[in-house]
């Protein structure tokens, strides 16, 4: 996917430099090209020599080369790369990114790119959430530049918070995803949904569970990449969505989401049903907010509409429906059963006793099964990846229906 890409690094003072050679080593193995900026700071995290020796190529630093009083010309090096990927980034080079600023050999290549831009802060969690700071990635993101987000983490100072550097491994699978231009959706409609519901108790507490909706918001963004006319009905979540070509409906309750899916499936020829929809809501829902009186107070529950059910049985000969299954238990019996009795397509099985699986993660580990059996079982890996492997696997059902 990155055979002979020309991909640009650039790296900045910065504890999370050390992750960078990892980064570096990816890349070679994926036959990518690397060449290796650092700003002066960054060589007290990661030596030149372990870049060099990594990516195969000579490391710049300054912008004149000592030994022989040439310079290194940072214009040349903008029209070369595919890309660039400027990672750990601290809050002093993102300001002079920003600003344009240009007084390191790091911040002139950057005002020369003529290609794709990536950039993944590091910084502790309040300078990552100080205003100028905010400003400044807003500013990046306006000119073109794509911001991957620091995740929320333990930090060099102790604390834990956003500003931890989002991991080498995931970086890898921004590139890819920028770089793999299939169009195999290309005609198709694709409804997915996404995250929690909170069924309301009053009007300040409600029940819900911990889906962060980035495997929904994962697949939606991978549907239409490959050219499929996406339509996401999301519970609530943190996650920030800016794609205007896709249809974003955002939903609260089990009821909203089952109208919500109701309306578009018709026009739908994939649902990807992703979100995790509660399976019980409070009979009663109080009119104003519950005092404080009581020490035990019993909540009574009812079923939900089982919204994946219903599709299913208004599922028609040319749609395809797929469902998940979180599971502790008989994982490979129970999703079996779920596929069966809602008449799905594909069952994408993960469980809660797989460590970095599920629930407010960045990764996933995932079972693809058809309904002649298991079609892919896979490793633990970031959801944008998952979301690659779901979307292969019905590729090859629409184009093989009897092969699942």
């Amino acid at each position: 996917m990155l055979k002979g890409k020309k991909i640009v690094i650039g790296i900045t003072g910065s504890i999370a430099a050390y992750k960078i050679p990892f980064l570096v080593r990816l890349l070679i193995r994926e036959e990518a090209m690397v060449r290796v900026i650092m700003t002066p700071s960054a060589t007290d995290f990661v030596t030149p020599l372990t870049l060099s020796t990594l990516s195969r190529a000579n490391v710049i630093v300054d912008p004149f080369k000592e030994s022989s009083g040439e310079w290194n010309n940072h214009v040349e090096l903008g029209t070369w790369a595919d890309a660039m990927v400027f990672a750990p980034v601290t809050a002093n080079t993102l300001g002079k990114m920003a600003n344009g600023i240009a007084d390191n050999f790091l911040v002139t290549a950057y005002l020369s790119a003529k290609c794709p831009v990536f950039i993944a802060p590091a910084m502790d969690l309040d300078m990552y959430n100080h205003p100028s700071t905010q400003k400044n990635i807003q500013i990046l993101r306006s000119y073109g530049n794509t911001i991957i987000e620091p995740q929320v983490g333990e930090l060099a100072s102790g604390l834990s918070g956003p500003g931890r550097m989002e991991e080498p491994e995931n970086i890898l699978a921004h590139l890819r995803f920028f770089f793999d231009s299939k169009q195999d959706f290309s005609g198709k409609s694709i409804l997915v949904t996404a995250g929690p519901t909170f069924e309301a108790i009053d009007p300040v507490r409600f029940i819900g569970n911990r889906s962060s909706g980035l495997m929904g918001y994962s697949i939606a963004e991978e549907a239409f990449r490959r050219g499929a006319r996406v339509t996401l009905i999301s519970g609530p979540t943190l996650l920030e969505f800016d794609n205007p070509k896709i249809y974003h409906e955002k939903v609260v309750s089990a009821a909203e989401m089952y109208k919500a899916c109701i309306r578009s499936f018709p026009k739908a020829d994939i649902l990807i049903m992703a979100a995790a929809v509660a399976d019980y809501t409070p009979s009663e829902v109080a009119p104003v907010k519950i005092r404080k009186k009581e020490k035990t107070v019993s909540l009574t529950l009812k079923k939900t509409t089982d919204i994946l059910e219903e599709l299913g049985k208004r599922k028609k000969k040319n749609q395809l429906v797929v469902g998940f299954a979180l599971e502790s238990g008989d994982g490979m019996k129970n999703a079996g059963e779920k596929m069966k009795k809602k008449n799905l397509d594909l069952i994408i099985l993960n469980s809660l006793n797989d460590r970095g699986a599920g629930f407010e993660v960045a990764t996933n580990k995932v079972t693809i099964i058809g309904r002649q059996g298991v079609l892919l079982a896979g490793g633990l890996k970031d959801k944008r990846a998952v979301a690659i492997d779901i979307l292969d696997a019905i590729k090859k059902l629409l184009v093989n229906p009897k092969g699942n």
